[in-house]
């Protein structure tokens, strides 16, 4: 296997043919029907040859290509279940490894980055990597300190592939559309594109990794690897071992989809307020479910803990993409989300007015608008929600149907630049949620979590009445 292939022709030619594929398939699916096969089995075998091409030429790739991906794997949640198999064993299979590159390249890549030395900074040094993602793969190794760490080794040509992919795939978005209902790939890949330079930039992922293991460091919830070593195109971590979340998709306990669910929710929501960033690339493949500590340092998952969480913690990877939020998320996304749950039309639509979310040359009926997000915030209505595929296919398929009043009214709302990556994030966390098929006390994580969400008023009378306690925990009781 060669390294990331660098020349651009090759590269464009790799995804070129993949719309003529496409057309291909079609014919021969016509020719199949002619022959007498049932429309059924032909449409099976045209998803399984279609999503094993589509999925082949993005993780051979890596750059670019793979990066969207693994944005869209989170997403086959939506496809209807009759055609969701083929696309679900291939999407899976992107969101955790690709093809390496050579022992040789990666062993260039260090001498040149960490000097020709760079073998006395290991006792030991796996060349077999661990895991190969879109930009880089990671070796397991051993730091002279002793510490077991993660090695992440960029691929030489990655920004080069990173650019030219993503301007290629977003040529021919609108043929890729109809793989995931509702959504519109194009400004997918737009908000890829423009996040490039800090994808490639292992400064600015070292930062925000710091940020996060600093101020998660001894939560009971959430484990976030120090950094050891930072370099150019070299980021050297510490090691987490665990479940990868993607396993636990595919034949976890319920326990386990569970607990996942209730931490990725609480990540989620809990990482902006503490750290002021947002992790943006919430695919399966970089979380793992490890054993909790039961407070003398050994790991212990034999029954559920005194808070009854199962025994579970979540480990969170790959900080190479990161919204600043100084503030924590927007107070407007939780004022609306509350003001929607009480049915407050007037007060939901002046709010996204004001916010840009419904552009002034547009009139819409603010009964229509709450209408409309009724359905696609059902989950913090309830105590405990159970999110699934079958929800989520309803919520894709009421929007994406052009018959709908609501995909005339989502045609109609605008998507401020601000809020572009938040909604990505939370689209892509909902989609793993139903992948897990995790039943989530989601309300719990937006009360304790996102401003706004729990009236003022609600939250000053509890600050009176025990002064002594400190606004997470009021939160938290609200």
């Amino acid at each position: 296997m060669s390294d990331l292939p660098r020349k651009a022709v090759t590269r464009t030619a790799k995804l070129a043919a993949l719309p003529l594929g496409f057309a291909g398939r079609a014919t021969w699916g016509l020719g199949k029907r002619i022959g007498g096969k049932s429309a059924e089995i032909v449409a099976r075998e045209l998803q399984q040859r279609t999503a094993e091409q589509l999925f082949k030429v993005l993780g051979e790739l890596k750059g670019g290509a793979m990066k969207f991906g693994q944005a869209m794997s989170v997403f086959e949640s939506a496809l209807p279940e009759e055609v969701a198999g083929p696309y679900r064993a291939a999407l899976t299979k992107l969101q955790d490894a690709a093809p390496p590159m050579p022992t040789s390249t990666v062993r260039e890549v260090l001498a040149e980055r960490l000097g020709e030395d760079w073998r006395e900074l290991f006792l030991e040094f796996e060349d077999k990597p661990a895991a190969a993602a879109s930009i880089g793969q990671v070796h397991r190794a051993v730091w002279h300190d002793g510490r077991e760490v993660a090695v992440k080794v960029q691929y030489p040509g990655a920004g080069e592939a990173l650019l030219s992919d993503l301007t290629q795939l977003s040529r021919f978005a609108r043929l890729l559309g109809p793989l995931i209902p509702g959504m519109d790939i194009k400004p997918l890949i737009t908000e890829l594109r423009d996040r490039v330079s800090e994808e490639l930039d292992y400064g600015l992922e070292a930062q925000a990794q710091r940020e996060h293991a600093a101020e998660f460091a001894g939560d009971p919830d959430v484990v976030v690897p120090d950094v050891v070593h930072q370099g150019d195109q070299v980021l050297v971590t510490e090691w987490i071992d665990g479940i990868p979340l993607a396993e636990v998709i595919g034949d976890g306990t319920q326990e386990q989809r569970d607990r996942a669910g209730q931490l990725l929710a609480r990540f989620l929501f809990s990482g902006p307020a503490r750290t002021g960033l947002l992790h943006a690339d919430p695919h399966p493949g970089n979380f793992r479910l490890l054993p909790a500590d039961d407070g003398d340092g050994d790991a212990e998952v034999d029954g559920a803990d005194e808070r009854g969480d199962g025994g579970w913690r979540l480990g969170v990877l790959d900080f190479g993409t990161v919204d600043r939020l100084p503030g924590g998320l927007p107070a407007t996304i939780g004022d609306s989300l509350r003001m929607t749950l009480e049915g407050e039309a007037e007060a939901v639509y002046g709010l996204l007015c004001e916010e840009g979310f419904v552009k002034e040359s547009i009139d819409l009926d603010p009964d229509e608008v709450l209408e409309y997000l009724l359905p696609i915030i059902e989950p913090a209505e309830a105590d405990t929600f159970t999110f699934t595929r079958s929800w989520m296919r309803n919520q894709a398929a009421r929007i994406a149907d052009p018959r709908s009043p609501a995909h005339q009214l989502g045609k109609q709302l605008n998507l401020p630049p601000a809020y572009l990556l938040i909604h990505r994030v939370t689209l892509s966390t909902i989609g793993v949620l139903c992948q897990l098929n995790a039943t989530v006390r989601l309300r719990d994580e937006l009360a304790a979590w996102l401003p706004g969400f729990v009236p003022e008023a609600e939250t000053e009378t509890k600050m009176a009445m025990d002064p002594e306690a400190d606004d997470d925990e009021v939160l938290a009781q609200a």
